[in-house]
């Protein structure tokens, strides 16, 4: 059965479609048939991060029109095979698609690939809406700040009341060192303020600028880098292996975080409560 993915954050900057490229890439490389959507109808930059974007002749909107095939619009990765991206068009906006118009859409990339992952807009608007109407699954990104995480409380009660199940968790760019030092919450006291499963987290990496500015995802590369090593393993756990899902094995940039770490998320971050 076809797994429909939305991954969302509520607030931009995040990165949700620097995730959403690589983890389609990593779930492709596990042998899986994927699908990407770009539903960021006003800000489209899934073609940029993948690389593919002097390779776009059609996109969603002309699927939409009638003006071309699927098939036609799909662009396939030659680098990874079983791996296509569905592009939006950057001149038309999100009030163009209506949830009613992207349902059929979804439901013919459902017989042929595995996995469908939406690249949901910012915000929790309209564009917000079309990206949830037709997933059966969610990936709420959030970093360890309290403008993210409270933004992610509000995107975790919409998709719930949308009955949107599992909805899972990925901490995204935490730095072990300022976490150790109780700078900055772990993806285990994002986890406790935001009540939902947690399937990853992602150390802040600088190489994922690198990557970005050459449309060369991280998981692509010979020398994997630690954010890289990171959105394997979600790959991974998504599927069905699990693996550790703190930054106790993961590689940082800074310093690892052991498994003798003394932070308890239950009393560290406490106060944040109000703000929920």
């Amino acid at each position: 059965m076809t797994r429909i993915i939305v991954i969302t954050s509520g607030k931009g900057g995040v990165g949700k479609t620097t995730i959403t490229a690589n983890l389609g890439i990593a779930l492709a490389k596990m042998g899986n048939q994927v699908a990407l959507v770009d539903a960021d109808f006003e800000l489209r930059n899934l073609d940029l991060l993948l690389g593919l974007e002097k390779r776009i002749i059609y996109t969603l909107f002309d699927v939409l029109a009638g003006e071309c095939r699927l098939e036609q619009a799909l662009v396939k990765d030659k680098r990874q095979p079983g791996l296509a991206l569905l592009p939006a068009a950057k001149k038309r906006t999100k009030e163009l698609v209506t949830p009613e118009q992207i349902k059929p859409l979804l439901n013919d990339l459902a017989q042929k690939y595995e996995y469908i992952l939406i690249d949901s807009p910012a915000g929790i608007d309209a564009g917000f809406q079309t990206a949830i109407a037709s997933a059966t699954e969610a990936l709420v990104i959030a970093t360890p700040e309290i403008s993210s995480v409270r933004d992610a409380n509000r995107v975790i009660t919409l998709l719930q009341a949308q009955k949107i199940k599992p909805i899972q968790l990925i901490v995204n760019r935490v730095r072990p060192g300022m976490v150790r030092d109780l700078n900055m919450m772990s993806p285990e006291d994002v986890q406790e303020l935001l009540g939902v499963s947690l399937i990853g987290s992602i150390c802040e990496d600088e190489r994922v600028i690198v990557s970005t500015n050459h449309g060369q995802p991280l998981v692509l590369g010979k020398n994997k880098s630690p954010a890289a090593i990171a959105i394997d393993k979600i790959a991974q756990n998504l599927g069905g292996k699990k693996n550790n899902k703190s930054l106790d094995f993961d590689l940082s940039n800074d310093r690892i975080l052991n498994k003798d770490s003394t932070i308890d998320p239950t009393t560290e971050f406490i106060s944040l409560y109000p703000y929920f």
